[in-house]
């Protein structure tokens, strides 16, 4: 990383909240700095022991993702412009891993739903073919 690694980016990286670049910039950094390393180190023994900050608490739950049904109803357009403005920008800015996989998820569901509709239509329309009474 051309910056220096902040305490909020180890913890990111140990709760692999991270985008991937940089997840792979901190672990290089880490292989390269025993001070680095020992600083995840402390991070990590206070975890052990029990000491977590209200942030800690905040990231570890994940308190400000919406849930799988905001993120449908945001794939569908189907919500306030608000809500949706305030989705785009935590997947999109934020980037938040865990949002844009459950999104990629729902988007993957939706384009295989979309195909078995279509050939349930299909079929429904070859099989009722030959009742259509033509005039």
């Amino acid at each position: 990383m051309s910056t220096p690694i902040r305490q909020s980016d180890l913890e990111a990286y140990l709760d692999e909240a991270l985008p991937p670049e940089q997840m792979a910039q901190v672990e290089l950094a880490l292989r390269n700095d025993p001070q680095l390393l020992g600083r995840v180190t402390a991070i990590q023994s206070r975890r052990d022991a029990g000491v977590h900050s209200l942030g800690d608490i905040w990231r570890r739950a994940r308190l400000s993702c919406p849930s799988r049904d905001q993120l449908g109803s945001y794939l569908l357009g189907a919500m306030p412009e608000e809500q949706a403005d305030h989705i785009a920008f935590h997947i999109e800015q934020i980037g938040c891993r865990y949002c844009r996989a459950n999104l990629h998820d729902l988007q993957t569901q939706q384009a295989e739903h979309q195909e078995t509709v279509q050939s349930r239509r299909r079929r429904y329309f070859q099989s009722s073919a030959g009742y259509l009474r033509r005039e």
